[in-house]
């Protein structure tokens, strides 16, 4: 079921006419039959932990088909939402109303309506957790994703409906962030613009630039106006209206802002409408893996993989951002996506070698000619260096039993300061001595942590909140040239995001590049999942 609006309208009748029908759909038991009731709500429900300890809290009583207001009121909030699950991205089929409406109306024992009634809490479960916290299990996707899914405990979530105005108690079960909503109502434009046909044909050309006429520049014209980056023009020339246009849409795709439309642009210019909302719907179920009962943090850091920059965020404001570098891509470079906590920072860091990279990267190296690598120190398991003059051609990956460090220094790979949340991913937020790689679209070049174009300014905005004087604390430790540890007194949330889509409050929906293929894995997993595009005509 698509969502142009009469198809809205068709389910707005839909669910009106299967609510007058519910008043009487369901038989009311008498006194001698509640037993059979209980004992048919013991049973289904069994085969769900959390909603069998709801029902036994409350001595298996209905909360669904009693005679009163208050569960009719339930039933109706849920088919509601139920016929609105589309709107989130949700696949409808996989809480069958309709099917939940004719056990309803077929119900004739106290043993049918307490299978209805543990029916009804499941499809409600399941929106729940659906639309709280997500359809995918991220893992199993995607195994670079780490984030641990804040799931709710069935129990609770069952007891606020009964506690609560039930649509209220529904609306609020979706992500509260702005950053959701921003990306439901880029859905559903994107949805109508599909219905319409989408944003036209491609731009068929290699380049173009300011000065340029013909018809290659009216095609660039006509697909700038159907993606809402120009008015109505009729002008078929490269003017200061159409690069300007160019420009705004560059910035939206993470592009150099040049105005020139060149092999990149291009590529971005001609993804079809289909592909983008495919990106929001795969942004909308990462939202929902990280909403969080607490929120992401007052202060918070987000970097955004496929955007390659880093952020701190106060009261839902960006108040500082740099570019980063981030894993190459391949399998044992690609960051991994989680969320931790910042405790600290050091400056003048060591750079303690990851045993990936000392036994696959230098170990051949060492195993040919002992003195290579001479800038990193190799020690052995009490901290004791380790007299190169034996050499190491005796040993094999599994068998090298030294660890390998690079000192506090100009050339350290670490530069001149590192930012901690410990993990068990050994991934952190660094300086680098190669500052080019900054200058560069696409970012992604390191084994896995991120580095940052402007880490002493992070510093900065990070000790800004607990000293007067963050610069002359920063630069007094540097200076020292020893390695010391500098605490954050308040600990900041660090999320490693990986979002092919996604928002501002007052600009249009910004898209990235899938680099490491994840979002078209997480794309699969859904539609197999029951979630689909609106098709034309439908």
């Amino acid at each position: 079921m698509s969502l142009n609006l009469s198809s809205h309208a068709r389910r707005t009748l839909n669910v009106s006419l299967l609510l007058a029908a519910l008043a009487t759909a369901l038989p009311q038991a008498g006194q001698a039959q509640v037993t059979a009731f209980k004992q048919a709500v013991a049973e289904q429900a069994s085969q769900s932990d959390g909603i069998a300890a709801f029902y036994r809290t409350r001595n298996f009583e209905p909360i669904w088909t009693g005679p009163g207001a208050d569960h009719l009121a339930r039933r109706e909030a849920l088919l509601e939402a139920l016929a609105m699950a589309e709107v989130h991205g949700l696949p409808a089929s996989r809480y069958d109303a309709d099917g939940l409406v004719s056990m309803m109306r077929s119900a004739q024992s106290s043993r049918d309506r307490g299978a209805v009634e543990v029916a009804l809490s499941r499809a409600f479960m399941a929106y729940a957790h659906d639309i709280q916290t997500g359809i995918l299990t991220p893992a199993k996707v995607v195994s670079a994703i780490k984030r641990e899914v804040p799931l709710r405990d069935p129990a609770a979530t069952l007891t606020a409906l009964t506690t609560g105005d039930p649509r209220a108690v529904i609306r609020a079960l979706a992500p509260k962030s702005q950053e959701y909503s921003r990306l439901v109502k880029e859905k559903l434009t994107l949805e109508r613009k599909l219905l319409q046909g989408g944003w036209g044909p491609v731009v068929k050309t290699t380049k173009l630039e300011p000065g340029q006429s013909g018809p290659d520049v009216v095609s660039l014209r006509n697909r700038l106006i159907a993606m809402g980056y120009m008015a109505h023009s009729a002008a078929a020339t490269y003017d200061s209206e159409v690069r300007d246009a160019v420009m705004s849409f560059q910035s939206d795709h993470g592009l150099l802002s040049d105005g020139i439309v060149g092999a990149d642009t291009l590529g971005a210019l001609n993804v079809g409408v289909e592909e983008r909302l495919q990106s929001v719907l795969v942004a909308m179920e990462r939202e929902r893996w990280m909403n969080l009962p607490e929120g992401l943090g007052k202060r918070h850091v987000l970097v955004n993989l496929t955007d390659f920059t880093a952020k701190i965020i106060d009261d839902g404001k960006v108040t500082f951002e740099t570019r980063s570098v981030i894993g190459a891509t391949g399998p044992d470079r690609e960051t991994p996506e989680f969320s931790d906590v910042m405790e600290h920072m050091v400056v003048n860091p060591s750079w303690y070698v990851p045993r990936s990279i000392v036994v696959n990267e230098y170990l051949p190296l060492l195993r040919s000619n002992a003195g290579s690598v001479s800038h990193l120190e190799i020690t052995d398991s009490r901290g004791r260096r380790v007299n190169r003059g034996q050499g190491f051609s005796q040993y094999t990956a599994s068998s090298f039993p030294f660890s390998m460090r690079q000192p506090p220094g100009p050339r350290n790979a670490l530069g001149q300061v590192k930012f901690m949340f410990p993990n068990k991913y050994n991934i952190y937020l660094h300086d680098t001595p190669s500052k080019n790689l900054f200058d560069r679209e696409v970012r992604a070049y390191s084994h896995g942590c991120i580095r940052l174009n402007d880490p002493q300014d992070f510093a900065y905005a990070l000790l800004a909140v607990q000293t007067n004087d963050p610069q002359g604390l920063f630069q007094s430790r540097l200076r020292s040239g020893a390695e010391s540890r500098i605490n954050l007194e308040t600990p900041v949330p660090v999320h490693l995001v990986y979002r092919t889509a996604f928002t501002s409050a007052k600009g249009r929906t910004s898209y990235r590049n899938d680099i490491y293929g994840r979002d078209a894995r997480i794309w699969s997993a859904l539609s197999n999942a029951g979630v689909a595009l609106p098709s034309q005509g439908s």
